[in-house]
């Protein structure tokens, strides 16, 4: 039982504690691998793929995002409820929130795969694709689909290492997943398979990313992953409960990217998509660079919430005007440089695949990102204070506001770009930062 006296000093003990830490700067160190990672991948897929064939890769991409929706915030729930049993030693605990886990994954994720086979012509025509590139994404679908059935599995293990504490481990085993996907695509582009390519290098990403948090998990703790008997009701419940509301906003989120990159493909081509996709890609990695360093803010105000007074309720203020002054200092110097600079960096990135499009879509995107980077500190003490309703609040600003405005400028202007879809966002992902930063103050 957390005892009310617990002072700003305590937080900050909390939030520089050796293993966060740690965690901390395994982000930091993965996101800059990341980041150079995602820069080569694009210079080499464009080459070999161009703009268009790119394009269709981003829609396929949109299929791990819809199963992703398998989820449904089960890999949160393990995260905190095998932390749980683990800080009480109590493996029987972790073993049976690991299986019921997994098997409930397992479940969700056909149904969802079902789904997807089942409405395959659909989702196709839903972009207005031309006969060829409709036929390759028709072809591709079905495997695309296995493979994000799998990826929910995979971050299941690695929801159990951050669960035991180590997160650390997570981060550096995604990056070099990431790293053997950019290599394995390479070697496949070269070999003339095409878009094929990028599908056979997640797989033998994630089955890296799998082999080596299984083996890592065994190392740490003994513990049995499919033993039926440790199935239980009452566990999945918890799971259930603790993962569905954080899901339900979540949901909303998931939706902006393919609902915008539908609307580009339908109505300003699908080279489009390739653009939009490389530059909100791009940012957000910027973003993360940023971000990473934020995230130990969320357990530490969690552990203040059950003995909250309005002293307590200041200090939390405080450190989040601290932040977003640095926020703003750090990371608004480094926006302003890749602003100016977009043109340069990404002819040198892109050189023969370059377009005239992308600085200013590039640039719109920085300021959108920018604009959520801002929310984060407010963010996560509303998470870590269990506000979950103004999450929810704010996710609907951001994600519902969007569709809203897309569709509102295409029936007033009669057609879409990526400029006008940035400026969209730029506008709700404002209304969403600056909703959470008030509730935060008040």
């Amino acid at each position: 039982m957390l005892n009310k006296s617990l002072n700003f000093k305590t937080v900050l003990r909390r939030i520089t504690s050796t293993q966060l830490r740690i965690n901390m700067l395994s982000g930091v160190v993965t996101a800059v691998i990341n980041t150079v990672a995602l820069f080569v991948a694009v210079r080499i897929y464009l080459h070999f793929l161009g703009w268009e064939t790119y394009g269709v890769w981003a829609i396929l991409a949109t299929v791990l995002t819809f199963v992703q929706l398998g989820d449904i915030g089960i890999s949160q729930s393990v995260i905190k409820l095998v932390a749980e049993g683990y800080g009480r030693r109590d493996i029987e605990d972790v073993q049976r929130y690991v299986t019921t886990a997994l098997t409930m994954l397992c479940t969700s994720g056909i149904v969802l795969l079902a789904i997807v086979l089942i409405l395959r012509n659909t989702i196709v025509a839903a972009f207005k694709l031309n006969y060829e590139d409709a036929k390759l994404v028709s072809s591709l679908l079905p495997y695309i689909s296995i493979l994000s059935v799998y990826v929910l599995i995979v971050q299941s293990f690695n929801s159990i290492l951050s669960g035991i504490g180590r997160m650390d481990i997570v981060n550096y085993i995604q990056s070099i997943g990431r790293v053997l996907s950019v290599i394995a695509a390479t070697i496949l582009l070269c070999s003339g398979l095409g878009v094929a390519s990028l599908i056979i290098a997640n797989a033998v990403s994630y089955l890296f990313i799998h082999i080596a948090s299984f083996i890592c998990i065994r190392r740490i703790v003994k513990i049995h992953f499919l033993r039926m008997r440790n199935l239980d009701m009452q566990r999945a419940k918890r799971i259930l409960s603790f993962g569905g509301t954080v899901f339900s906003g979540s949901i909303l989120s998931m939706f902006l990217g393919p609902f915008n990159k539908m609307m580009l493909s339908r109505y300003a081509g699908v080279s489009t998509v390739g653009v939009y996709e490389l530059a909100f890609t791009a940012s957000m990695a910027v973003r993360g660079l940023i971000e990473t360093g934020l995230r130990p803010l969320m357990p530490a105000v969690s552990g203040l919430s059950a003995g909250m007074t309005d002293g307590i309720k200041n200090k939390i203020s405080q450190i989040n005007i601290r932040l977003l002054k640095l926020i703003c200092i750090f990371g608004g110097s480094l926006y302003c440089v890749l602003a100016v600079f977009a043109p340069f960096l990404l002819k040198l990135l892109l050189r023969d695949r370059f377009t005239e499009a992308l600085p200013g879509a590039f640039r719109i995107m920085l300021f959108a990102s920018f604009l959520t980077l801002l929310g984060v500190p407010a963010y996560y003490i509303i998470m870590g204070l269990g506000k979950l309703r103004v999450f929810i609040t704010a996710t609907v600003i951001s994600t519902i506001g969007n569709f809203v405005l897309v569709i509102a400028y295409y029936c007033l202007m009669g057609h879409i770009s990526v400029y006008s879809v940035g400026i969209c966002m730029v506008i709700c992902f404002a209304a969403s930062t600056a909703y959470l930063i008030y509730e935060v103050r008040h």
